[in-house]
């Protein structure tokens, strides 16, 4: 029985606006719950509730399927209900100010110890200079200092007294002390001194040396006693100092009295604070009458003072539950934090309190969402991420220091121990990339979040679609659709995933038509969005994006492009290609012919011997000769060397859904029979001559019609298709008006064989229990060539062996 063509029911399958029972969108409720997408929820689930290393999640799905925003409200469904993580500051390494120190503080803690400690310096800023200022601070310095004096003078008296008891005097010099002999209590002329007798000299002599050997003794005396004196005024002003800061510090241990970091800190504050305590001396900036070095100085003095300050990296005061971050620019300094310098007096310095935090810190204790691209896009960024992962530490470092770049002072702050949950968004084709060429991704990402971009087309989901589709209104601030237009929106979503039988997930498609039909409707002054209005939003698109498509329909009709609609062609079909322009793919034949002649059994495709044919498309030419040495003349050797070309085609070709029309295009010439040219064909074939469904249908037969159309429907024309597709089949109102009057055709094959007796008119035939096909049958026609091939090539084979 000759194939029938389909009825107008099967190319597209309508959402009855009265099933849905509802008059408007107003009506029904917000949709809570997730569609479509139960695998993926049920991972999201799993992998936030997972607390073991290595189970990060990655989200992977076409764009456009709420990955994000699934995962944003899983994940903060979960960190709602987790502790709130501790604060992290950084804090002053007085032994070792490169190395500052990370301090971990409840909730809520570090905004209130950078308080007490800028209260604290104030305090210390009034206290010490009045501690060192105060009378008994000067009186006892004072007693200090004659002590010293007191001792030196004493010690010198004692060797003037003795220096006198032999008549000697001792005198100060401008270059320091000397001993002279005296008569009667005065100092003893040179001139007289030379009248006195050899043992008078030599008894004054050895008396000076003696005393002179005492005054040595006494001076080696002094800097220890100065040292002494200074060990002693240091001292006091440990205990002065002490007194004054004791007491303020004290009142904060008492206060983080439960957090021994804090203390530890405090003691080396205190110590430092003593060590240090000149430095809080009050000065009067007035007495220094350069004004470029006192600003130096009071530059020098803020920054002495940011020693005892506290850089607080993350604050959770303000926060409830478990943090959850999400970072659109993850280069390496946002993602794991930076040093940053400030210019002074020529030179770039640091210290701890320009330590900037990064997102991982933020997210400590909680989630960080981050899209896998652009993580990967930035320099060093995925590097720096899995260190963090592989050893539970945050390490803030430049890039420059990495690669020693730059030569300016930096600091090594301490590691700050990290535990967050990362879960990455991207595509399919990433992920599997990351598995295959990162050998570390599969141990930090266990947890695939595989998000689907079709889901059923039930009565039920049906209803949940509805509720989606309100959600989107009230969300957008739209106005509400009617049931006409839901429905439309409905059949519009199955012909985005080419499926009677489902629906599209990817929901940014989706909320673009409702946002394109609300400016429709208000542009109408309507204020409920009906079919017509989701119907010129998507007429629109259309036209927006069909330049192309336009040009070539007109190459078509000024006759530029080969494409007969009408007649009949041996070796001669017309192919159905689909062209992709981004998200805009649309449909258009092209002629394939076929050329047979004794040869050596081979198919020449010339697409493939110029390098224009893709993988696939070389695979269905190899179909196709593995089809024909099968079931033709199979006692003898294939003796027929045929090429096949797309005409007119000047870019790559892909894909083997042009393999069933370059099958009856061979066919076609071996069998002299001529093709129906009013036919277009799509689909591809295996080895046993069977009819497999082609992506694109839709598109395809909407490129045949238009071509058609423009020179007139004659009732003859159609298209063939593979019977597998007819479920795809969601095709324009048009076309399916113009099947309904009769004008237009659409045939679903499911072999070889019923595609030819379309396209010829003549039986295919099948072998009888002589294995021969019947006589003036397409096949025997075709088997009768190859034989006349083969004899003709056993002859020309024996004629050059004589």
């Amino acid at each position: 029985m000759p194939v029938q063509p389909l009825k107008p029911e099967q190319l597209y399958t309508v959402c009855d606006p009265a099933g849905l029972r509802f008059a408007s969108t107003t009506e029904l409720r917000d949709l809570e719950e997730v569609v479509g997408q139960q695998r993926a929820v049920e991972a999201i689930a799993f992998g936030v509730g997972i607390q073991r290393p290595g189970y990060n999640l990655y989200a992977l799905g076409p764009t456009g399927s709420g990955k994000r925003s699934v995962v944003q409200r899983f994940v903060e469904s979960k960190a709602a209900t987790e502790t709130v993580p501790q604060d992290w500051c950084y804090v002053n390494n007085f032994a070792d100010p490169h190395k500052p120190n990370a301090i971990g503080l409840p909730a809520g803690t570090a905004a209130s110890l950078r308080k007490e400690m800028l209260q604290l310096v104030e305090e210390l800023r009034r206290a010490v200079p009045e501690a060192l200022e105060s009378d008994a601070y000067r009186a006892r310095l004072q007693e200090i200092e004659d002590a010293l004096k007191e001792k030196q003078e004493e010690l010198f008296e004692t060797l003037q007294k003795e220096a006198h008891a032999h008549d000697i005097t001792m005198l100060r010099t401008p270059t320091g002390f000397a001993f002279a002999p005296m008569r009667k209590g005065e100092v003893i002329k040179p001139d007289e001194y030379e009248k006195l007798s050899a043992s008078d000299k030599q008894a004054i002599e050895q008396t000076v040396a003696r005393l002179q050997e005492d005054l040595e003794r006494l001076i080696q005396q002094v800097p220890r006693w100065r040292r002494e004196s200074q060990a002693e005024v240091h001292q006091l002003n440990r205990d002065v100092v002490m007194s004054a800061v004791g007491q303020l510090i004290d009142e904060l241990r008492r206060q983080f009295s439960l957090l021994p970091e804090v203390l530890t800190y405090l003691d080396a504050v205190q110590q430092d604070v003593i060590d240090h305590a000149d430095q809080f001396r009050r000065t009067d900036e007035m007495e220094n009458p350069l004004a470029g070095l006192m600003m130096a100085e009071q530059e020098h003095r803020e920054t002495f003072v940011n020693r005892y300050a506290v850089n607080i990296l993350v604050d959770n005061s303000g926060t409830t539950g478990a943090p959850v971050v999400y970072v659109d620019n993850p280069t390496y300094p946002i993602l794991v934090g930076r040093v940053e310098h400030r210019a002074q007096l020529g030179a770039l310095i640091t210290d701890f309190t320009m330590i900037k935090p990064g997102a991982l810190h933020q997210a400590n204790g909680g989630y960080l969402i981050l899209d896998a691209r652009k993580v990967l896009l930035q320099p060093y960024a995925w590097d720096g991420l899995k260190r963090v992962l592989q050893s539970g530490k945050m390490r803030i470092e430049s890039l420059g220091q990495v690669f020693s770049l730059v030569s300016t002072v930096s600091l090594e702050p301490e590691d700050v121990p990290v535990a967050v949950k990362i879960v990455l968004l991207g595509d399919r084709s990433l992920y599997y990339l990351l598995s295959e060429l990162d050998p570390d991704f599969a141990e930090l990402f266990k947890v695939a979040v595989d998000f689907d971009d079709i889901m059923s087309r039930t009565p039920e989901d049906l209803d949940q679609y509805a509720r989606l589709i309100a959600t989107l209104c009230r969300r957008e601030e739209l106005h509400p659709m009617d049931p006409s237009a839901v429905a439309r929106v409905i059949e519009h979503s199955s012909r985005l995933v080419e499926d009677t039988e489902k629906l599209s997930t990817r929901f940014g498609r989706i909320a673009d038509l409702l946002r394109e039909a609300d400016y429709w409707a208000a542009t109408a002054g309507s204020e409920v969005v009906a079919a017509g209005h989701v119907q010129q939003a998507i007429d629109t698109r259309e036209q927006r994006q069909s330049r192309i498509r336009e040009r070539w329909q007109e190459e078509t009709q000024r006759g530029v492009l080969l494409i007969d609609t009408a007649g009949e062609g041996v070796g001669q079909v017309n192919g159905l290609s689909v062209a992709v322009l981004g998200e805009y793919a649309f449909g258009h034949p092209s002629r394939i012919t076929a050329s047979a002649r004794v040869g050596k059994g081979e198919v020449v495709d010339i697409e493939r011997e110029i390098e224009l044919g893709g993988p696939i498309h070389s695979k269905g030419i190899l179909i196709l000769s593995g089809f024909l040495s099968g079931r033709y003349c199979p006692e003898q050797p294939l003796s027929v060397s045929a090429s096949l070309v797309l005409e007119q085609t000047y870019g790559g070709v892909e894909g083997d859904s042009a393999s069933a029309a370059e099958l009856f295009a061979l066919l076609s010439a071996l069998a002299s029979a001529p093709v129906r040219q009013a036919i277009a064909v799509t689909g591809s074939i295996n080895q046993h001559g069977q009819i497999q469904a082609i992506g694109g249908v839709n598109e395809k037969i909407e490129g045949f019609y238009d071509v058609c159309a423009a020179r007139d429907l004659s009732g003859d024309q159609g298209v063939i298709i593979p019977h597998a597709n007819i479920e795809h089949l969601m095709l324009r109102k048009d076309i399916v008006d113009a099947v309904s009057a009769g004008r237009f055709n659409i045939w679903a094959i499911k072999t070889v064989d019923e595609g030819m007796e379309l396209l010829t008119g003549i039986e295919a035939g099948a072998r009888n229990e002589q294995g021969e096909y019947p006589a003036d049958s397409i096949n025997r026609r075709v088997e009768d060539k190859l034989r006349v091939m083969a004899e003709q090539a056993r002859r020309h084979e024996e004629e050059s062996d004589d």
